[in-house]
């Protein structure tokens, strides 16, 4: 065989092996797609091509519109996005009502839309041994469902079920990848990274990360504010995302705080009292999570024990 045949059929070989290995990936864990080590200067350009998108826009009434603010708002999918890009997000999502016990999202199902809820509960279940359920999340008004597959266009990763008659809103996958994708995977992927340091967390997997970054709300300080007070019972996690902060106990700086140290994590497990009070040292940005939204999203006792175990 010709030496320049010998080398295509290598290429073709290796670029089939890294398919599979992609799909086995997907299967683990949702995770971006590898780029391929070699392409031509011409397929770049064509993949970076931005294709002319004009998104959906499904009447809506005023006072369906502000319901529909409302409850993106509470999303971190949507936290950041501008007014004109949180009008077209608004404009192309359709309402939905749905009956009780009626299952939107199946496992490993290709996915073509995310779903916010607006009003009801859902639960998010996987396989559990041969025959059973096991429910990994429960979602409520405000949370969004079905972005795995659109992030990282990877397969369901869990079967979605309506616990009672709800409402939501959907969002095709089109408009999500050209308003939303690139803002939603840099946050997601900037506070798994914080989350992954913190050492009660290092033990959790990366969809119970990013079900947690999720969960991750913004909170503003100003020069010197005091973020915890040094006796009071803690019922909140931060990460500092901006700026710093400085510990004091009875008075006295113990310790200081860059962006990406925490603090308060006990908070997470049990209402102890803060052992110092936390300042802020100049403006700055902090990521928060209360323990009651921690406790629902995660089962503590067994995250304890594989941290326990994992250290």
């Amino acid at each position: 065989m010709p030496e320049d045949e010998e080398k295509k059929d290598d290429s073709e070989s290796d670029e089939e092996e890294d398919d599979v290995l992609d799909d086995v990936e997907f299967e683990e864990a949702p995770q971006p797609r590898r780029g391929r080590q070699s392409v031509s200067a011409e397929a770049y350009g064509e993949w970076n091509v931005k294709k002319a998108f004009t998104p959906p826009n499904y009447p809506k009434s005023d006072e369906q519109k502000e319901r529909l603010k409302a409850t993106l708002s509470k999303s971190f999918l949507f936290s950041r996005l501008d007014d004109a890009e949180f009008n077209i997000i608004i404009g192309a999502m359709q309402e939905v009502a749905v009956e009780g016990s009626k299952e939107i999202i199946t496992k490993g199902d290709d996915g073509d839309r995310l779903f916010v809820i607006e009003a009801g509960v859902f639960d998010c279940s996987i396989p559990d041994d041969a025959d059973g359920w096991k429910v990994v999340k429960t979602c409520h008004p405000g949370d969004v469902f079905g972005e795995l597959a659109l992030l990282y266009n990877a397969p369901r990763a869990a079967t979605v079920t309506a616990k009672e008659a709800s409402t939501i809103w959907s969002l095709d996958r089109e408009t999500f990848s050209n308003i939303v994708k690139e803002n939603a995977q840099n946050k997601r992927n900037r506070y798994d990274a914080f989350l992954a340091k913190v050492p009660l967390l290092a033990s959790m997997d990366p969809y119970e990360r990013s079900q947690l970054a999720d969960a991750l709300r913004i909170e503003k300080v100003e020069d010197g504010a005091t973020i915890v007070t040094q006796g009071e019972v803690g019922d909140k996690f931060y990460i500092v995302e901006e700026g710093a902060c400085v510990a004091q106990k009875d008075g006295a700086n113990v310790l200081e705080y860059a962006v990406g140290d925490y603090f308060g994590e006990l908070a997470l497990i049990n209402n102890s009292t803060r052992a110092a009070s936390v300042l802020a040292q100049g403006p700055g940005k902090l990521l928060s999570i209360d323990s009651v939204t921690f406790k629902r999203l995660l089962d503590v006792k067994e995250l304890v024990k594989r941290s326990e175990a994992y250290t």
